[in-house]
């Protein structure tokens, strides 16, 4: 590490370098991005805007959450439901571990290696509030920048079937990402956002009640 460079930015290049060799090529803000190096960026961003005060271990473990995602394919694994969450538990692992030693090639303590290596693994998400902020700014990120392609891959489902899925996303999150989305702070896909709203406000509602 040079001298001028501290553990967290040594960090921070470490996972950057790592993002950008992704050879899955993107079009963004009329330039070309590595997949995954636009996933962190966006991600980051979503972090400041709604958590601007995190510590310099879950700023890391933002950054990471999909450091060389493009090494475990999900066709790598059968596609049927069992396969899919085999390789979910896998990636999820092979991300954290994978976090965790560009932190400590860095020279970040133990604790803290530890802290990143769980909240990027997803480990006891509603128990563990780095897990917890982590899958916040996920849902945040992916209802502003990807569901608008999920939704264009799926042009089969229903619209319960889009309330379902984005009901589900909903209650993974926080109170307080929930409230951060309702006060517009996310800006949604204009097209979506009409249907987005509708399962949120609906879901919201159900939970009041009971």
């Amino acid at each position: 590490m040079p001298p001028e460079q501290s553990s967290y930015e040594t960090a921070l290049a470490l996972i950057d370098s790592a993002n950008r060799a992704d050879p899955n090529q993107v079009n963004a803000d009329g330039k070309q991005w590595p997949k995954e190096l636009l996933y962190s960026e966006r991600m980051s961003d979503m972090l400041e805007r709604f958590h601007s005060d995190s510590d310099e271990p879950m700023k890391l473990a933002i950054r990471a959450q999909h450091i060389e995602r493009w090494k475990s394919p999900r066709n790598a694994y059968p596609m049927d439901r069992i396969g899919y969450l085999q390789w979910r538990k896998d990636l999820y692992k092979i991300q954290a571990d994978t976090a965790a030693g560009l932190l400590h090639q860095a020279g970040f303590s133990d604790d803290a290696i530890e802290r990143v290596r769980s909240a990027v693994a997803k480990k006891n998400i509603k128990g563990n509030p780095d897990t917890q902020l982590l899958e916040d700014v996920t849902d945040l990120c992916f209802l502003e920048h990807y569901i608008f392609d999920f939704v264009a891959k799926h042009p089969d489902y229903s619209e319960e079937k889009w309330i379902e899925i984005i009901q589900k996303t909903w209650h993974k999150m926080s109170a307080e990402a929930q409230e951060f989305l309702l006060s517009g702070n996310v800006t949604l896909p204009q097209t979506l956002a009409p249907l987005i709203l509708k399962a949120v406000s609906s879901s919201a509602g159900k939970s009041e009640a009971e």
